[in-house]
């Protein structure tokens, strides 16, 4: 049972109950019921909850909201409840209290879900798609793509936990422009290496990663490309340094514990026909023209159209200067856009009902753009869900860190994982919102003190690991408890400890709704705090046997949940620290 969930269903029903018994009763006159809201007060000593009925009330009584509310506590039936009393506050507020009941149950709940508590139904099974990092594989993995992997792992770890079948996909870019860039960038260090007079392309990827390559070949291979033609030389070289890349980032990823359920190559899309079959169903709709030997896609069109049924004014709309978008260059090659259309369609065809993608900020105007395109093919873009991430900076000492002590270079993900212990990377990333930007503090990343967020919460589970092994040595172990001894649980720190349990699977379905994991990573932290709080203000080895079952199940209750949720995010859960 969720308790919680519970209590608030029981309290919508007697207020509304009430307000039926008051109008019965001529307390109130016959009026439709009003809609209100129930929600917890900014104080909780003012209460577990409170509702605004009486206020809502009070055009369709016709009277003052505190009459309002006088009749409906006095009619209201809490026996049955998880609440004990109710006041009225203020102009017209009803304040409603826990009875000892609710905070039994919440516990009673933990300890028989175990490993399962906080996860819920919300997601009904649906089948999501999480697609994040897809670096361009023409180079090595940056700190964005540290950022990204981090929040979307722990998203789709978040959704699954609500009920949604979630799955992770790596999008490789593996053809297209950039390929024939990294091909020309390729060749250009390999001749280099046996003849004086290569320039290199003024586009081309400048990385020693690429130079590394060239002669990683020559090494292998010497000089039989050196006379091939321009074609089979950068076919060749494509064909030695694209496979190791992918698996560096393979590597990299697995490293940083992300397994997706599947690495997608763009190549497929072109050997299948789908990016050409995209351009022909956009053509069938009237929604593409030739200019200058391109093909273009009427993007103009789709997004004011859109825009208008939002309301939008055509001066608002003219600012955004929309422009349409080339899906066919005049060589013949399709763009990059044109793939990534053909690439959206096809998760949507594999029955995905959302499709959540975590782009960096820069990718700002291709949002718009590409529900635009979903909706021109026939498809919901609204199903299509983009979370921006913002830049991360790494900081040391209070300065800006951009190169890597060990190479000197500019820092990758590879370099920051030898750095810094993984659990604390993935937990880091995740503690502020994709849209905001945010400073990596490597010195805090690496110590083992409550400076360091995951050594913070995962030395909380360990405080409790301990607790229990040290009344192990005086034989004391663990037992269920019954209700009357969990109600023994009065003190305001225990309280405040188990509502904040209570709220787990709350937490869990509201970081869906917001596409949000880092609100799961807030509430843990908060989970610790509240804990140490309730440590140092509540023995747990106290004389009375059935108080200290009762804060030993608190504890268990608190151990439980900071697993579920290190466990759900990959990060180790220790015992000792």
């Amino acid at each position: 049972m969720q308790t919680l969930k519970t209590a608030k269903e029981q309290l919508k029903n007697a207020i509304t109950n009430a307000i039926n018994s008051a109008i019965k009763n001529g307390d109130l006159i016959e009026a439709a019921l009003p809609d209100f809201v129930i929600e917890v007060p900014a104080d909780r000593k003012n209460g577990d909850f409170a509702t605004n009925a009486a206020m809502a009330g009070a055009r369709v009584f016709r009277t003052a909201p505190v009459k309002i509310a006088q009749a409906i506590t006095s009619n209201i039936e809490l026996k049955d409840t998880f609440f004990e009393k109710c006041e009225i506050a203020g102009p017209g507020f009803i304040n409603f209290f826990y009875s000892g009941d609710f905070y039994a149950s919440v516990l009673r709940d933990v300890e028989q879900e175990k490993e399962n508590y906080g996860s819920s139904d919300f997601g009904q099974g649906k089948k999501v798609n999480v697609e994040f990092v897809s670096a361009n594989p023409t180079g090595p993995m940056h700190m964005g793509n540290a950022r990204g992997g981090a929040l979307g792992d722990c998203l789709a770890a978040v959704l699954k936990k609500a009920g949604y079948n979630s799955y992770k996909e790596f999008y490789v870019n593996d053809a297209g422009n950039q390929i024939e860039k990294f091909a020309c960038s390729l060749e250009a260090r390999y001749l280099q290496l046996y003849k004086n007079d290569i320039e290199f392309p003024e586009d081309g990827y400048q990385g020693s990663d690429i130079t590394d390559h060239a002669k990683a070949y020559a090494d292998e291979f010497g000089d039989k490309l050196v006379e091939s033609s321009s074609e089979d030389r950068k076919k060749a070289l494509v064909a030695y340094a694209l496979p190791k890349n992918i698996a560096k980032m393979q590597s990299d990823m697995k490293k940083y514990k992300i397994n997706y359920d599947k690495w997608f190559f763009e190549s497929t899309l072109h050997d299948s026909g789908k990016v050409k079959a995209v351009v022909d169903l956009l053509t069938e709709k009237g929604l593409t023209y030739e200019k200058e030997g391109a093909v273009w896609y009427k993007n103009k069109e789709v997004c004011t159209e859109i825009l208008l049924k939002e309301g939008k004014t055509q001066d608002y709309i003219d600012k955004l200067e929309l422009k349409d978008d080339v899906l066919i260059r005049q060589n013949g090659n399709p763009t990059y856009f044109t793939a990534d259309i053909a690439y959206h369609k096809d998760k949507f065809d594999r029955g995905f009902e959302t499709c959540i993608d975590i782009w960096g900020a820069d990718h700002h105007g291709h949002v718009m753009r590409m529900k635009g395109a979903m909706n021109a093919i026939g498809y919901d873009g609204d199903k299509l869900v983009v979370v921006l991430m913002q830049l991360v900076k790494l900081v040391s000492g209070g300065k800006v860190v951009k190169m890597s002590k060990r190479t000197g270079k500019a820092i990758q993900l590879s370099d920051l994982l030898e750095e810094v212990p993984v659990d604390s990377a993935r937990f880091l990333f995740n503690t502020r919102e994709a849209n905001t930007q945010m400073d990596f503090d490597l010195d805090i990343a690496v110590q083992q003190d409550n400076q360091n967020p995951v050594y913070y919460v995962q030395y909380a589970h360990a405080r409790i690991c301990s607790i229990i092994k040290a009344l192990s040595k005086d034989g004391i172990t663990p037992r269920s408890c019954t209700d009357e001894e969990l109600k023994l649980l009065k003190e305001s720190e225990e309280h405040e400890l188990i509502n904040h349990i209570a709220g787990f699977s709350e937490e869990i379905i509201s970081a869906t709704k917001e596409y949000d994991p880092t609100k799961v990573t807030r509430y843990v932290t908060q989970t610790a705090t509240l804990f140490h709080k309730f440590y140092n203000a509540c023995r747990v080895k106290v004389e009375d046997e059935g108080l200290m079952q009762a804060r030993l199940n608190l504890c268990l209750a608190v151990k439980t949940v900071i697993k579920n949720i290190l466990d759900m995010f990959n990060i180790e859960c220790p015992e000792s620290m």
